[in-house]
């Protein structure tokens, strides 16, 4: 008889550990030997289970009381209640999201929700999908018995009609059955049309309602169930963060240095904007209520943070190279107080350190 390992031991936390510091040990053992991420290792996945044994037992105070007093016995006779399967047991460490659609997989149930690309314009206004949900429907012919017409099916001895099967003495890992499928039933007799599964599975058309101010990774669900995980696609224009909109518009350097109107996209339309002379590149604007939606707020948006890009001519005509000439002469013969105080600094540090080097001779 093989000696099961003590259940902290399993976890490698102390007998005092505290219910976090329990799940907390878990959740890593479980990220590191589950089957998805060691496919074909025998071992990880002993691991694994054994993990999730101890964490079933050392997670539930009346099971865990019953284990520091009796150890192992006490369980496998029965004092610790109830088993726990893995959706269970998952949900409680908070992995049900993680490992749920692989078990679903594995053990018959549903897979997870499959991706939907959207693009921004569609998260901004919220908008109408159809995508293809795959589901199940009975056989016509033995209506979802899976016994062939006029047959019946007996129960199956192995799981005593239940459907699952323990992994270990004291029931608290079940998965389903390999001798029936799941079904808790042998069919002796199977249908021709469906070949004994009862059912077909299929895909069919959903309707779905996307609400304006989705992002990406959120879920749509639909009665209690994830239908879809949304992608926002990146827009060519505008860059999301958060409830806000971020883009760049390009201007003049005249437009910049004497201010003007300029016109700004947004996901409403163009619009127009007054800058003040002044602005230099890279200064941004904040336009009040032109950034997504916020969800729950009454249909309140973000802002809108226009970044403005100075732009420099690169094909001047001759009259346009003459003015900035013009320009440039007027620049360097009228210096402002500012670049005049500049210059100055400039010249004492000079100055002063040739002063100093005379005094050193």
């Amino acid at each position: 008889m093989t000696t099961k390992r003590d259940l902290y031991e399993v976890l490698g936390v102390d007998r005092g550990a505290s219910e976090e510091e329990v799940k907390k040990a878990f959740r890593a053992l479980a990220m590191k030997h589950h089957p998805d991420r060691n496919p074909g290792d025998e071992e990880a996945a002993v691991l694994f289970k054994e993990a999730a044994e101890a964490y079933a037992v050392l997670s539930d105070s009346d099971k865990r009381e019953i284990y520091d007093q009796y150890g192992h016995e006490g369980l496998e006779r029965g004092m610790g209640g109830g088993g726990a399967d893995f959706d269970t047991i998952f949900r409680n460490a908070g992995l049900g999201d993680i490992f749920g659609a692989a078990f679903g997989q594995m053990f018959g149930g549903r897979r997870g929700p499959q991706i939907l690309e959207i693009d921004l314009i569609e998260a901004y206004r919220g908008c109408t999908k159809t995508i293809q949900v795959p589901t199940q429907e009975d056989c016509p012919d033995c209506k979802g018995s899976g016994a062939k017409p006029g047959t019946k099916s007996s129960r199956c001895r192995h799981c005593n009609g239940n459907g699952a099967v323990s992994l270990d003495p004291f029931g608290m890992m079940r998965v389903k059955c390999n001798a029936c499928g799941g079904r808790g039933a042998i069919i002796a007799d199977p249908c021709n049309r469906c070949r004994g599964r009862g059912s077909f599975n299929v895909t069919k058309p959903l309707e779905i309602n996307i609400p304006a101010g989705v992002d990406s990774g959120q879920t749509i669900v639909l009665q209690g169930q994830p239908i879809c995980e949304l992608r926002v696609r990146e827009h060519a224009l505008f860059r999301r963060k958060d409830d806000a909109l971020v883009c760049q518009v390009p201007i003049t350097f005249s437009q910049a240095a004497l201010g003007a109107e300029i016109e700004i996209p947004s996901l409403d339309g163009k619009l127009m904007h007054t800058i003040k002379a002044g602005v230099q590149s890279g200064d941004f604007i904040r336009i009040s209520g032109k950034g997504m939606p916020i969800r729950g707020a009454g249909g309140r948006r973000g802002d809108m943070h226009v970044q403005l890009v100075v732009e420099t001519p690169k094909n001047l005509t001759k009259r346009q190279e003459e003015l900035l000439r013009e320009l440039a002469e007027l620049d360097h013969k009228h210096v402002s107080p500012q670049r005049k105080s500049f210059f100055e600094k400039v010249r004492e540090l000079f100055t002063g350190a040739e002063e100093e080097t005379k005094d050193k001779k």
